[in-house]
């Protein structure tokens, strides 16, 4: 899986000032993640890809209101699949294995069903629009067709369920 950031700054994709953000905010506090928002305009911390991106800082997710939400829960979902632990030592590049990353893009898809006005179709909609890239052409094909590995992964840690 590649990621890149969209080109065009108008993809039309769901951003945190669509939605409420004490909705966002709650969804992240159940996983002992604090949601952090930046003011317009401002330079987001820890965005790896730069802004508009979500940045990471340890247990803290950093969006502005630009900021879409699959990148948001991506970085989320970043700190969700590292122990306690490694997430204290997090800034801004999550992680540098293959494994996490799709187990965080598997996540991410999942994690979106709990965002009213979200679920997982538009969140894969959305992350083809930006850019995101599988081996099967699209996001949903890779989560529907090839992504047994990520869903074990996540299983074998306890952070889902069969």
């Amino acid at each position: 899986m590649n990621m890149l950031a969209a080109t065009e700054p108008a993809a039309n994709v769901v951003c945190v000032r669509d939605l409420p953000f004490a909705v966002l905010a709650d969804l992240l506090t159940q996983h002992d993640l604090q949601l952090h928002q930046v003011a317009d305009g401002e330079k987001i911390p820890g965005s790896f890809w730069g802004e508009p991106e979500a940045g990471v800082i340890a247990h803290n997710v950093y969006v502005r209101g630009d900021t879409p939400v699959h990148s948001m829960l991506h970085e989320a979902c970043h700190l969700i699949v590292l122990p306690p632990e490694r997430r204290a030592d997090v800034h801004t590049d999550a992680t540098d294995s293959d494994a996490e990353e799709d187990a965080t893009c598997y996540l991410q898809i999942l994690m979106a069903d709990a965002i009213p006005g979200v679920g997982r179709d538009r969140l894969m909609a959305d992350m083809d629009a930006w850019g995101y890239s599988f081996r099967l052409g699209s996001t949903k094909a890779w989560f529907e067709q090839d992504a047994e590995d990520a869903h074990s992964w996540l299983l074998q840690r306890g952070l889902l369920t069969a």
